[in-house]
């Protein structure tokens, strides 16, 4: 997984012209991410920003997306592992000449603190070369999305690519370049360095040669690493899991985008395609939870002020943001790419921006409130805001939304979304009274259990032994209803959960711990095909499993949910039951938040050290 359990060679294989999702590794800055695939590719990489168009998006249309290649002609098989505790990615590849390791790095400033909420990239892609055993003759292409020219410019190159006129492209080399296609040759312990930087480079005046720029990297992540508070199940999985979430927030301003891609499919030819470059409420939320489980609570101030400065631009929560906290481009569709394993359309922005979604008051007051825990009292101007929120669930819970998974349909009153109206009432009630704040403390917690209690009656329904999707019973069963003991609304153990869960495992169940979020023909979603399994479900089911103290069982689960990862700790959104192959994009956010918080969980059952 790191350096310290470095995995086997395994041989190259492609599915219709595509490596699978689940060979790809990812690197970050904290202002971009790039995924390259175990064939020595960059398959996906978007300049400046994750939210920027793409430079290289091989991965959506392997002809015309293009891609940052170095690899030998005849490749027989590869691996890919992390150097320990950071974000260098290690790619080795044989041939029958030889073994080339790629180090490929998102590089960051020198000295660089990740506990600053200050931006950390260089804005340079960093890929060193070198030739482990026997003779290379190596493939160096750079070829952007929507083509390029070149001119040459010292060893190295100045590019113009077509479909980003304002960005300065520069490649520097060790090694003389004659144009975007080259082919090199190294012996056993020769090496050479590409560093492609765009611009805003933060080391235009800083002569670091390249090996010091690629230390300094792994150590600003390890020096973040050091501050991880965690023994229990699956460590090193919990610390992969980490940075990965880490490679997701945006450092300058604490927003965390649910995935670094767009467009990967949640089933194969199906049109479920969606633009995940964006930061949710909700997703960024559930990820300051999981850093606060973990000691890391840094994030939860940055994700704070961000998620209310972003509100108060725009008047009310909206259900995602773009990194600046703006509202993202209209969603639109990008006809010249066929889409991963020609699953169209691609997309560009999200629609979802639009839509109601009353969750996003209780996830921002449990945010607060667990922020509170480790911070204190809150400032007069911030408490200002939450109140605002509190008082807004308090008319919204009953009313329809769009829910927890978007759906594209009429709105509902979706449980969920009501569950977490009373989670803001009740934590607005906490807080207030913890912190001696102005505000109708009792009758928030009045009206809290007012919703608690609707919920546990009108959710349930006697034909289906289980609470439903929406109040008012007859709604499809819903796997985040198995969030409710997680957010403290229902408790675990209450007989009601307990069938609730037994009927999801049942109904909602694709085989091996797998579930579905929910069956669209019970649970109209307004959207044609089907879709994959949900880890997060999954995961949620072992957080109940624990709750209710089946531990033999929610251990089982979570090791064989681990044992989906890659050799490298990644995630995806969903699964393919039949096949076990990632389909959504990846890496996920809300896979590897679900990871953490069943492994803290079962760690404290255990009696574990907790942060």
């Amino acid at each position: 997984m790191d350096g310290t359990a470095v995995s086997s060679f395994r041989p190259l294989s492609t599915i219709e012209g595509y490596l699978p999702i689940e060979d790809h590794g990812l690197i970050g800055d904290g202002s971009t991410a790039a995924l390259i695939g175990r064939d020595g590719a960059v398959a996906w990489l978007c300049v400046p920003r994750f939210d920027s168009p793409p430079l290289f998006a091989r991965i959506l249309d392997t002809a015309r997306g293009g891609a940052f290649v170095v690899t030998p002609e005849d490749v027989s098989e590869a691996r890919q592992f992390y150097e320990t505790d950071s974000g260098v990615l290690v790619t080795e590849l044989r041939s029958s000449t030889g073994t080339v390791r790629i180090r490929d790095a998102l590089t960051l400033r020198s000295g660089a603190d990740l506990n600053e909420d200050l931006a950390a990239a260089r804005g340079e892609l960093l890929r060193h070369v070198q030739v482990v055993q026997g003779h290379m003759q190596l493939k160096v292409l750079i070829d952007p999305y929507g083509g390029a020219t070149a001119e040459t410019l010292g060893a190295g190159l100045r590019i113009r690519a077509e479909r980003l006129p304002d960005q300065e492209l520069h490649l520097e080399s060790t090694l003389p370049l004659s144009g975007l296609e080259n082919q090199i040759d190294l012996e056993t312990g020769e090496e050479c360095y590409f560093a492609l930087r765009w611009t805003g480079w933060a080391g235009a005046d800083e002569p670091v040669a390249p090996a010091e720029r690629l230390r300094e990297t792994s150590d600003a992540w390890q020096r973040w690493m050091q501050k991880l508070q965690y023994e229990g199940p699956s460590a090193a999985q919990v610390r992969r899991s980490t940075i990965t979430l880490k490679m997701l927030d945006y450092f300058e301003n604490g927003s965390i985008v649910a995935a670094p891609t767009s467009s990967l499919p949640e089933a194969i030819g199906g049109s479920r395609n969606w633009d995940y470059r964006y930061a949710w409420i909700r997703d960024a939320a559930f990820s300051v939870y999981a850093f606060n489980r973990i000691g890391l609570t840094h994030e939860a101030a940055g994700f704070l002020r961000w998620v209310l400065q972003s509100i108060e631009r725009h008047g009310r929560p909206r259900v995602l943001y773009d990194i600046d906290g703006e509202l993202p481009a209209p969603e639109r569709v990008a006809a010249d790419l066929e889409g991963y394993r020609r699953s169209s359309p691609v997309r560009w922005g999200n629609a979802a921006a639009d839509q109601r979604q009353h969750d996003v008051y209780g996830e921002i007051l449990d945010c607060a409130y667990m922020w509170s825990r480790h911070h204190g009292a809150l400032g007069d101007e911030l408490w200002g805001k939450l109140r605002e929120f509190v008082e807004a669930a308090r008319g919204a819970w009953d009313q329809p939304d769009q829910g927890i998974w978007e759906v594209r349909a009429e709105g509902r009153v979706f449980t969920y979304s009501a569950a977490l109206c009373q989670v803001a009432l009740d934590r607005g009630a906490r807080l207030a009274r913890r912190f001696d704040l102005p505000g109708d403390a009792a009758a928030w917690s009045t009206e809290a259990e007012h919703i608690r209690q609707r919920i546990l009656d009108d959710a349930w329904d006697d034909e289906a032994h289980s609470f439903t999707e929406h109040l008012g019973g007859g709604g499809g069963l819903d796997a985040s209803l198995l969030a409710l003991p997680l957010r403290r609304v229902v408790d675990a153990n209450d007989p009601r959960m307990v069938a609730t869960v037994e009927a999801i495992q049942r109904r909602l169940g694709a085989g091996d711990g797998l579930l579905y979020r929910y069956l669209p023909d019970e649970s109209p979603d307004g959207l044609p095909g089907e879709e994959g399994a949900f880890l997060i479900c999954s995961f949620w089911l072992v957080d109940n499993l624990t709750m209710q103290g089946r531990i033999e069982e929610a251990t089982s689960l979570f090791e064989s949910l681990c044992a989906r990862a890659t050799p490298l700790g990644l995630l995806p959104e969903q699964i393919d039951p039949p096949s076990g192959m990632f389909l959504g994009n990846y890496p996920q956010a809300f896979s590897h938040i679900g990871l953490i918080s069943s492994a803290a969980n079962l760690a404290r059952a255990s009696g574990g050290p907790q942060p």
